[in-house]
């Protein structure tokens, strides 16, 4: 089993609900709802385009997927997450737009946010005595990508390339798009999603997410609410 921490809005948010169609799956444990319609797109292109972000349900990572260290358990993540939301306040995200980054699409802020940042640094420091080292074989599959010689040693010291100075939010929403998709893709998006392109995001809770087994599809345990102390 492995466990992560992401920000994903709550089960019966229109974004969650408009995310689930798009992808075809809802990480709360709903059952698995039919894609949208698609005109432009094949059915077979969907499935293929959408692979990657529906085994891991709509989210953003804070804390990346990984294996608890032996001494841990999910209950006692759960309870420490339950506890953490509780001393940290929420906040806004302004504006929210969709942007491609490298090969895929997300939805991301549509500015910096100083919050947000610390937000997800503080997530990863908080929650690293529940991390299991990497074995050899992890790290060398986290490192095969092309990495910054900061993001190879944020895998060796927190498991995972894209934290502090390298994290970005971003709320997956395709794999990567094949060439000259990119055009037709987008506007596919943007019309799925017209009902929260610059709007604001409240970022108002923390979602412990689980992985029962290897390649198994991630589902939502719990979702905590972040409160001002």
């Amino acid at each position: 089993m492995r466990t992560a921490i992401y920000f994903t809005p709550p089960p019966d948010h229109p974004l969650t609900l408009a995310a689930s169609r798009w992808l075809g799956r809802n990480a709360y444990g709903d059952p698995v709802v039919d894609g949208p319609f698609l005109n432009g797109l094949a059915p077979e292109e969907w499935v293929e385009l959408t692979a990657a972000p529906r085994r891991y349900g709509f989210h953003a990572t804070l804390k990346a997927p990984f294996s608890l260290d032996v001494h841990r358990s999910v209950a006692s993540l759960d309870n420490a997450l339950q506890s953490w939301c509780a001393e940290t306040a929420p906040f806004v995200l302004p504006s929210m737009e969709i942007r491609q980054i490298g090969s895929f699409f997300a939805l991301v802020p549509a500015a910096p946010s100083a919050e947000l940042q610390k937000l997800a640094g503080d997530v990863v420091r908080a929650f690293e005595p529940f991390r299991a080292p990497l074995d050899d074989a992890e790290f060398a599959r986290r490192t095969a990508a092309k990495l910054t010689k900061s993001q190879v040693e944020n895998v060796r010291k927190w498991g995972y390339p894209y934290v502090f100075d390298d994290f970005r939010f971003h709320m997956t929403l395709t794999g990567p798009v094949r060439e000259g998709r990119s055009a037709e893709v987008v506007k596919l998006l943007v019309r799925q999603f017209a009902g929260f392109i610059g709007k604001p995001m409240p970022i108002d809770a923390l979602t412990l997410f689980v992985e029962p087994a290897a390649g198994a599809n991630f589902t939502v345990f719990s979702r905590h609410a972040l409160r001002d102390p």
